[in-house]
């Protein structure tokens, strides 16, 4: 946690000044590995892995199928900072606290971000275990990680979302996936604060209003990032599906089940994308 009278600069640099201290990898690649998605981890040559609790001011998962850690190593050959698990708005955390390892990886010197997320999809054309690449996004959340003094060591006040998602990535995506014959979706997901799965008038909603995919992630980051400049990559795993008819109970577990079942062919696709310069 942080002291009473420590801004959320000095608070950030604090925790990168502890972590640099740690390990002599000099990461160029951030990674936020999402529900059940964890496994990309074990890929990684890691040189030193520290529990959330193990780092000073730093918050905790508290959701199943996010084991907390933060790995430092190479993935591909290339110098990486993973998050195993991340962090919601819906656990209780402010939006600040949920972006707040956003902000350590870029003092870090990340040069851009990769996330992965369990998303329920909207597009009639869907199947559960689907890859769906987002190329932008819907923010659904009460609240803005921005919203406050903003931080001008790192951003501008008003910054640009014209390109949330990098137009480079997203192409060298589908280039990777042809040469491993899988077949990528391609869409917009949006953003809720969780922790209950839609209504069926809640997916009608999400699809009325452009949205191909829906979970409880990934917007508040992306936002933060690119406040910072950072070119983000981002890919959901279709855990479930929010169409008419075909609308089922969804259970946690249920969700993370699909997404270990389709995790080895985002860490395969993650771990050629992140070797482009």
């Amino acid at each position: 946690m942080s002291t009473s009278s420590e801004t959320l600069w000095e608070r950030i640099q604090r925790i990168a000044d502890h972590l640099l201290a740690r390990t002599t990898v000099k990461p160029t690649t951030g990674i936020i590995l999402g529900t059940g998605l964890s496994g990309l981890a074990d890929e990684i040559e890691v040189e030193v892995s520290l529990p959330y609790e193990q780092i000073p001011g730093f918050p905790v998962s508290t959701v199943e199928g996010h084991p907390g850690k933060l790995h430092f190593g190479t993935l591909g050959g290339t110098p990486v900072v993973a998050m195993q698990g991340r962090f919601h708005y819906y656990e209780g955390y402010d939006m600040r606290e949920v972006t707040l390892p956003v902000r350590v990886m870029k003092l870090l010197g990340i040069e851009r971000l990769f996330l992965s997320n369990a998303s329920g999809g909207v597009d009639p054309e869907m199947e559960v275990g689907d890859l769906m690449v987002l190329n932008d996004h819907i923010d659904l959340f009460p609240d803005n990680p921005l919203r406050g003094a903003n931080l001008n060591e790192l951003g501008p006040r008003f910054p640009d979302m014209s390109e949330p998602y990098d137009k480079a990535l997203i192409a060298r995506a589908h280039k990777v996936a042809a040469g491993l014959g899988v077949e990528l979706r391609e869409g917009v997901y949006a953003g809720v604060s969780g922790p209950c799965f839609e209504t069926p008038a809640e997916y009608r909603r999400m699809r009325i209003i452009g949205a191909d995919a829906v979970g409880m992630s990934t917007v508040p980051e992306v936002i933060v990032a690119r406040h910072m400049g950072l070119p983000c990559f981002a890919m959901s795993v279709i855990t479930d599906l929010g169409v008419p008819g075909r609308i089922v109970e969804v259970t946690h577990e249920e969700v993370q089940a699909v997404a270990r079942k389709a995790e080895a062919t985002l860490t395969r696709i993650f771990t050629e994308l992140v070797q482009v310069g």
